[in-house]
């Protein structure tokens, strides 16, 4: 608004860019210069019970309102606020001065429940920014009006990004007339705008807008003219406008309604930097917030920032590097025409001198400082649903503190701190909060270790919100979430990965009804598919049990019964598959075995080496059945071969058959796959070159017109070999297989090897194997008084 108008009365309308640090600068010197009575901001009136709170010593941006359905919670949007946001700045500034401050915006209640058939709920949509954080873009509306860039393309410029920086952001704004300058030049563009354009493609900014004007003539009548108005430039015009309170009122009039909460919650600087919403799409949240701390040389300023995170990783930066980066900036913002040096001249020039033109620390720039990895932080007295209040105290017990930035999370389950921090993690993997995702652990296979990948993002407080409907405390929810889980499940696999998840969670209160929901699905389940799919997650859940103590008695028992069903029906099932079926049918079988194995060890109660024996048989009975396809016989015979309960001999009878010429090459190649394919399948042609001879054998004999046929399958299969071992497969073949064994004396001895084990040369190496296994005692001399087999079984203890 010009000083005139100012003189004449009237509300001071600071038209403002979301997020802009020029903005907030200058919001903030006009706010200083004219100290008017009452501060009114673009923003939910819900809130207004809110801003206190901003004023709490605990309260750090970047921040968001947070508002959600009571019924709905799912159904939310945000506000977002960083430290350089104008609507921000008037809100401390309004605090730290005694002025009340106020939000006059379209009240969430109507935001959450308007729906269009094109629109889920949304935030309101402003000039510069697209949507409110948690609603939909105006799909299939018409065309929006940027006025950014219509505006940049009347100054000449091709990017409205650049422009503004160079009009608003880079003033210092230090001056009152300097400050209000940018609002009376951006006010009048707007209504050469919207004079032009209309409000095309901005169908709720009408209605909107009549809600500010009634909430404005509010504040008019309790303070007097001397109010100011903070809020996105394009709607400056349309609150100057004239309109009177019964065409406002009719604007409002039947809107939908629901009832709302509403709170405040972290936000962080990458969701800033995401261009989906309130966010206002800004693409550099970092600079933007150093923009406007800076109090001089921000380019220095920065360059300087710069270099010290290069420092911290290695790299030699020196002062003489960040003097010439700031001649480079300079001398390039000269060239391109701007009155300082913008994000676009400094990243040039650190790419040049403090990168010597890398992009990979100039990736790590942009990551750490340009978008940067704040986490806000909010006040424990703001509102929360009680679970967040429960999740905020395990988080302080277990000291897992929140963090925007990745991170990975080593835990050791006999540790009691660990196995803590894993069943809160695994617990809110349950209700649906993806804080941690798990990874795969380094270093160890066991069940004690878990290894996590941590981020804290705005969105889990809208998960927090919409878990809290199943209890108050994150155990409680926890358990009701497995229990609704359970009745609901249809699959037995849905049902077998809950009861992993419980025991994972301890959640002993939800396993009788989880176990209960298991038994019925498996005793109805007659496809023996699911039935293979849902057994390997039950004995991972049996190894759970024991490193965290968990009674898994009943567990053991709907397995075991599992496991008989799969045994009885497996051979029918595994009979006329085509080639895809049997395939599969190949995976479950491998899950089967390995499940089956972890189910009953040796040494078990006898009815687990019952379960192991009858397995075999199941093996033994596919083998030998010619309906059974043959990648599935050549894999029980392989299973069987592994387990020690088929003689290499009698594999290679087998073998010999089915390489036969009155088999078909189809079903031969089929059946190699199965034997030879997967995990040390190579290795085992390597060292029985009696199995390589035959496999040699009936390849050179396929006819050619079926070579071509089998040759893919083959590919296949040994493509999957280590390349070591597919050079020394075929040296073999080319020497030929079974030669070694068919010459007598040395002359078939592969070179380097004798005919028997040369135990002098083995026990050489004992000292230095008993040193890396830690067995050494010390006394260097008293190996050489050690037989070969004293010191065997003394590795061996």
């Amino acid at each position: 608004m010009s000083d005139a108008a100012r003189r004449r009365g009237g509300p001071l309308l600071l038209g403002v860019r979301h997020h802009g640090p020029g903005s907030a600068r200058a919001v903030r010197a006009v706010l200083r210069a004219r100290r008017p009575k009452a501060v009114l901001i673009e923003g939910p009136p819900e809130a207004d019970a809110l801003i206190p709170l901003a004023a709490d010593p605990l309260m750090r941006p970047p921040v968001a309102l947070l508002a959600h359905a009571v019924d709905e919670p799912g159904r939310s949007a945000f506000w977002p606020l960083a430290d350089f946001s104008p609507e921000w700045v008037a809100l401390r500034w309004a605090l730290e001065h005694g002025v009340p401050a106020r939000f006059i915006d379209l009240p969430a209640a109507h935001t959450l429940a308007w729906e269009t058939e094109q629109e889920t709920p949304a935030a309101p949509v402003d000039a510069d920014a697209p949507r409110a954080e948690g609603g939909a873009p105006d799909a299939g509306r018409r065309l929006r009006v940027d006025p950014l860039a219509a505006l940049a393309e009347a100054a000449g410029y091709d990017d409205p990004e650049r422009w503004w920086e160079d009009v608003v952001e880079h003033r210092s704004g230090t001056e009152e007339r300097d400050a209000l300058a940018p609002f009376t030049a951006v006010a009048e563009a707007m209504a050469v705008l919207r004079e032009t354009y209309g409000t095309t493609g901005r169908d709720r900014d009408p209605v909107r807008e009549a809600h500010m004007r009634l909430r404005l003539r509010a504040a008019q009548r309790e303070f007097g003219e001397d109010v100011a108005v903070v809020c996105g430039a394009w709607h400056v015009p349309a609150l100057r406008a004239r309109s009177t309170v019964a065409a406002d009122r009719e604007l409002l009039k039947g809107l939908p309604k629901v009832r709302t909460d509403m709170t405040w919650v972290p936000w962080t600087n990458r969701r800033l930097a995401r261009s989906s919403g309130y966010g206002a799409g800004i693409d550099s949240p970092g600079w933007y917030g150093h923009l406007f701390r800076a109090p001089d040389r921000p380019v220095e300023r920065w360059l300087t920032k710069v270099a010290g995170l290069l420092r911290e990783e290695d790299r030699i930066v020196s002062s003489a590097h960040v003097i010439e980066a700031v001649r480079l900036a300079e001398t390039l913002a000269v060239m391109r025409g701007r009155p300082v040096p913008g994000l676009g001249e400094t990243t040039d020039a650190v790419r040049a001198v403090l990168c010597e033109g890398s992009d990979v620390p100039l990736a790590l720039v942009h990551d750490r400082l340009v978008v940067g990895d704040a986490l806000g932080e909010v006040p424990e007295r703001a509102p929360a649903v009680p679970l967040q209040r429960d999740l905020a105290r395990e988080q302080r017990r277990l000291r897992l503190k929140p963090e925007a930035l990745e991170r990975e999370l080593e835990l050791d389950l006999r540790k009691e701190t660990d196995a803590g921090r894993s069943l809160l993690l695994h617990r809110l993997r349950l209700l649906g909060i993806g804080w941690g995702e798990q990874a795969q652990s380094r270093g160890s296979t066991g069940t004690f270790r878990e290894t996590w990948r941590l981020r804290w993002e705005p969105e889990l407080s809208v998960r927090i919100a919409e878990a809290g409907v199943w209890g108050t405390t994150v155990e409680g929810a926890a358990t009701a979430r497995a229990e609704a889980d359970a009745g609901r499940a249809t699959a037995l696999a849905d049902v077998t990965a809950l009861a992993e998840l419980c025991l994972l969670a301890g959640l002993p209160d939800a396993l009788p009804v989880v176990m209960r929901a298991l038994a019925d699905r498996a005793a109805l389940d007659t496809d023996v598919g699911r039935l293979a799919q849902a057994l390997p997650a039950l004995v991972r859940s049996l190894r759970y049990g024991d490193v965290r103590g968990t009674d898994t008695r009943a567990l053991a028992e709907v397995a075991a019964g599992l496991a008989e069903r799969i045994f009885v029906g497996l051979p029918p099932a595994c009979a006329a598959l085509d080639a895809d079926a049997a395939e599969e049918m190949r995976g479950h079988v491998d899950a089967v075995h390995t499940a089956v194995g972890l189910l009953a060890e040796p040494g078990d109660a006898p009815g687990g080496r019952g379960l192991r024996d009858r397995w075999r048989t199941v093996l033994r009975t596919m083998s030998g059945r010619d309906t059974v396809p043959g990648v599935l016989r050549g894999r029980a015979v392989r299973i069987l071969l592994d387990e020690g309960e088929l003689e290499p001999a009698e594999a290679a009878r087998l073998m010999g058959l089915v390489l036969s010429p009155g088999t078909p090459p189809a079903t031969a190649a089929a059946w190699v796959e199965g034997f030879v394919g997967g995990g040390g399948g190579g290795m085992l042609l390597v060292h029985d070159e009696r199995l390589l001879g035959l496999v040699d054998t009936w390849l050179t004999g396929v006819p050619p017109d079926a070579f071509t046929d089998v040759l893919p399958l083959l590919r296949r299969t040994f493509s999957a070999y280590d390349a070591g071992v597919r050079r020394t497969i075929g040296e073999l073949v080319r020497r030929g297989p079974g030669r070694r064994a068919e010459a007598p004396g040395a002359a078939g001895r592969t070179p380097g090897f004798a005919a028997e084990a040369d135990e002098e040369r083995a026990a050489a190496v004992l000292p230095v194997l008993r040193l890396l296994l830690g067995l050494d005692d010390g006394t260097a001399d008293r190996t050489a008084d050690r037989t070969p087999d004293d010191d065997l079984t003394g590795v061996g203890r």
